[in-house]
């Protein structure tokens, strides 16, 4: 570790000016964050602004620091003091904490006893919900595997056996629920279990999808397009869900010489990568909140409850270099079992590399990812949305392009020409459109369409043909 390159406080180091005898619990409630977390290391002898102090008495500090842990932690983390000797001869204190197994560690002193956990660059109290989980990872368990009062059958579990049929070729036998942490031997379901029931007791694992209006959820004179609630099985959430977002999800297509290019808004896989992951790893223990779809013009957000499982930020992570943690490793081992995951913790590189394969990929519409200490969200951007002048134009096109500017400016705004680019450019190539197809290439709702194309009626650039149920828009 070279002190001199470390900058400000993050998640895995934090540092103090001196040691604060008179208020240990400056200090202290970081060492239970750390213990609590995957570890750190807490420095003294570095000022907030990064200058190196040093400390006037280390070895008198390290004693302090020593015994301050054994009679304020409990239980008392593993943890390891050094000095550093800086080039300027200034001595400095490593506090190097472990990541425990006996979570959660205390401080527990001063009449209180409070478990703290690492968000970022600050360490803070752990609620009555971070409080469960780090009780539950103390027991080496998890939600998941927690038994509940549901009887296994008392429910029914159509969709994961028909889901395990399709992929495996076998019939799933009521053993398995026993085998795969989804029931125990006295009939009674696990909370996996009881999360697979077609029926799920568990009231608050739903997604609610929303298609907004516009670019954000204020809308305008129609505030959402299209929305749906779902409950039931987490396979019938991952269903429903998927259905909601292609029902919501258009594609454009360009003509090659001799086929055509296929150009959806959004990569259907990452789609699905992102809808699984946000099912499977949510935090479940947050009981008054849901997965959430939000579909906008430019983008769609998949909003999940809970953070990284190791309470990192996965905005300061490298994403290849993150392992495969799994905060419901039952749930986990199912869906993967179902063919929906694997377990090589490749989900979030996989997602980005779903949308660099798009025709119409460019780094601004790479997929984002962030979280916090309650929430995982993941944006994936439009890939058609506003991508009219990046489209190859054909060399008739451009020639009449000045023509058609002057027709359609009295009628189009500069961004609805912008918009109605893909279909005035098949147009000029075709010479006529039907509205399902300018639907499709231009990547707007059919009330839209139709706006658009009565506009380029309007301006004489097209006329209509053909009857009410077989209609044409063809170049005058």
């Amino acid at each position: 570790m070279k002190i001199s390159e470390l900058i400000g406080e993050t998640t895995e180091y934090d540092k103090k000016v001196a040691l604060e005898i008179k208020r240990p619990k400056s200090w202290c409630k970081t060492v239970s964050a750390f213990a609590n977390g995957s570890g750190g290391v807490l420095i003294f002898g570095i000022s907030d602004g990064d200058e190196i102090i040093g400390l006037e008495n280390p070895e008198k500090d390290a004693e302090i620091i020593s015994e301050q842990i054994k009679t304020r932690l409990s239980p008392i983390p593993e943890f390891n003091l050094s000095f550093y000797k800086t080039e300027e001869d200034a001595v400095l204190i490593l506090l190097n904490i472990s990541g425990g197994e006996e979570t959660p560690y205390y401080y527990a002193a001063d009449g209180v006893m409070e478990a703290y956990t690492r968000i970022g660059n600050e360490s803070v109290r752990a609620d009555r919900t971070e409080l469960k989980r780090l009780v539950l990872r103390g027991k080496n368990c998890s939600f998941d595997l927690l038994i509940t009062n549901y009887k296994f059958a008392d429910y029914s579990f159509s969709k994961l056996r028909e889901r395990y049929r399709i992929w495996t070729g076998i019939s799933m036998e009521d053993k398995d629920f026993l085998s795969f942490g989804l029931a125990d031997e006295n009939g009674m379901l696990t909370n996996a279990g009881a999360l697979l029931a077609d029926e799920s007791p568990i009231r608050w694992s739903r997604v609610f999808c929303t298609r907004w209006n516009g670019l954000d959820k204020s809308g305008g004179i129609v505030d959402a397009l299209d929305d749906a609630e779902y409950s039931g099985s987490l396979i019938g959430l991952l269903e429903n869900g998927m259905a909601f977002i292609r029902r919501n999800m258009k594609t454009m297509w360009k003509k090659t010489s001799d086929s055509r290019i296929e150009m959806p808004e959004y990569m259907e896989r990452s789609c699905l990568e992102v809808l699984v992951n946000a099912l499977v790893h949510r935090d479940y223990l947050i009981n008054g909140s849901e997965v959430h779809i939000d579909i906008f013009d430019d983008r769609m957000v998949i909003y999940s409850p809970g953070g990284m499982p190791d309470g990192t930020l996965v905005q300061e992570r490298v994403l290849d270099a993150i392992p495969s943690t799994r905060r419901n490793p039952v749930l986990a081992d199912v869906f993967q079992r179902l063919g929906f995951m694997e377990r090589k913790g490749s989900g979030l590189t996989k997602i980005i590399n779903e949308y660099r394969k798009a025709y119409l990929y460019s780094e601004d519409k790479e997929p984002r990812f962030l979280s916090s200490r309650v929430e995982f969200t993941v944006t994936l951007r439009n890939l058609n949305y506003d991508v009219g002048m990046n489209l190859e134009i054909p060399k008739d096109f451009a020639q009449n392009e000045r023509r058609l500017s002057e027709v359609l400016s009295e009628v189009l705004s500069e961004a609805d020409y912008k918009r109605l680019l893909p279909i005035i450019i098949t147009l000029e190539e075709d010479g006529c459109i039907s509205p399902a197809t300018a639907e499709r290439i231009c990547g707007k709702s059919a009330a839209t369409t139709r706006r658009y194309l009565n506009l380029l009626l309007e301006s004489g650039y097209v006329v209509r043909k053909g009857s009410t149920n077989n209609v044409l828009y063809c170049v005058k």
